[in-house]
Parts: C-alpha cells; structure tokens; sequence
C-alpha cells in the first residue's frame, strides 16, 4: 500500500512541470483579442463599441471582420463589415461601429463570422482568423 501511495505521487510529482508548462504555452499563445465592450442608443443606431489588443508578433496593417448580429429571438438581425483599420502589436485599440435601425435593446449576440479582409506586413494573411479570441464585457454574447 505505501509503495502505491508512494509511486503516485512521484508520478504526480513528475507530471506537474508539464501541466504547468502546457498552461503557461497556452496562456503565452498570440493572440488579436477582442472584447465588445459597451453598447449604447445613439438617435438612429445601437452603438457597439469594441476594445482590439493585437497580441501577435507582428502589427495587423488592415482587417475588416465580417459580424452578424442576432436579435433576442436569435434571427439575424443584420450582417456587416465592420472595418477595425490598422491594430499595432502590443497596443490596444478602441473601435466603434453604428449599427443603424436596431435598437441595442434587442441585440443579444454577435459573431464575428471571421476576416473579409487581413493585411500584415504588406501580405494577406490568416492570422487575424487564426489567432482571433474574443470575450464580452456586457451581457451581449460575442462569438468568434
């Protein structure tokens, strides 16, 4: 019985420098996160208002994300291209996009249905599909 118990935790004990390590990669993964942040009624549109940070290795000269956005009863309410410019690695950005003829309200969620357009370094690139993670800070859902 002590042999087992013993045996255990020399395996556990192995096993920890590893399970920390595949943690600390994932966390250290480069990422383009974005976060809707505030939703505001302005006199003829729902104002969605988005915090990019660029966590990748190299500055995004250019992505245009293709975003639906769902009313409560979950039907598309509408699709668009939301054009968030240019997004310096290491610098977040602050991007805001009028949605006009819907009242905030009614948005319950929005996807981010990926890259109509991504420019990095002069060249077209997957990164901004690839490495895209994305959180809400408000009850509105975004998905990725």
């Amino acid at each position: 019985m002590l042999f087992r118990y013993s045996a255990a935790c020399v395996l556990l004990a192995a096993a920890l420098p590893a399970l920390v390590q595949a943690e600390t990669d994932a966390q250290s993964q480069p990422t383009v996160d974005l976060e809707l942040n505030t939703i505001t009624d302005t006199d003829a549109a729902c104002r969605l208002s988005f915090v990019a940070h660029n966590q990748t290795t190299s500055a995004i000269d250019k992505v245009v994300f293709e975003t639906v956005i769902f009313d409560s009863a979950g039907g598309v309410a509408t699709l668009s291209l939301f054009d968030f410019r240019d997004l310096p690695q290491g610098r977040p950005r602050v991007r805001q996009f009028d949605v006009p003829g819907i009242p905030c309200a009614s948005i319950a969620r929005v996807l981010i249905n990926g890259a109509n357009t991504c420019t990095a370094a002069g060249a077209e690139s997957d990164i901004c599909d690839r490495a895209l993670s994305t959180r809400s800070r408000i009850d509105v859902e975004l998905l990725g």
